[in-house]
């Protein structure tokens, strides 16, 4: 099974040997995305406005790879400060609320102060339209 490779055109991509996506059979792996317009190589002071532009970069990806939002099956936000989490549950909503992937937000530094939000995703070709069941997550534990 061969793999293709997605660029954003980005040069850290060159400089530091990843690519935007790796398509792999049905799989699609997008990296971690920042709120960089990478057409114009500016980025908003606002959590939410790059959260919507990390999503925009991811889901240019996707349809480069022949997926879309709603395949997405995992999602990895990781923010600086966990304060600006909250900002952006609107726009993660909008984005990825009717494919309901398992999600992790992490509380890291990232790479320059600016980067206010970085997500990452994998997705499945094919997978949209999953049903949704509750777990009793949450209930005590089965005697």
């Amino acid at each position: 099974m061969g793999r293709k490779l997605i660029s954003s055109g980005s040069a850290f991509e060159a400089q530091i040997g990843y690519s935007r996506a790796v398509v792999t059979g049905e799989w699609v792996f997008v990296s971690g995305c920042t709120g960089y317009d990478y057409k114009s190589g500016a980025i908003s002071p606002d959590p939410a406005e790059q959260a919507e532009q990390c999503l925009k970069n991811i889901a240019f990806a996707l349809a480069e790879a022949g997926s879309t939002m709603d395949e997405v099956v995992r999602v990895r936000y990781i923010f600086p400060d966990r304060a600006d989490f909250p900002k952006c549950w609107d726009v993660l909503q909008r984005y990825l609320g009717s494919a309901r992937p398992a999600a992790t937000m992490i509380v890291a530094g990232l790479m320059e102060e600016a980067m206010k939000v970085e997500i990452e995703v994998t997705a499945r070709k094919g997978s949209a339209g999953g049903e949704t069941t509750t777990t009793g997550a949450g209930d005590a534990p089965p005697q």
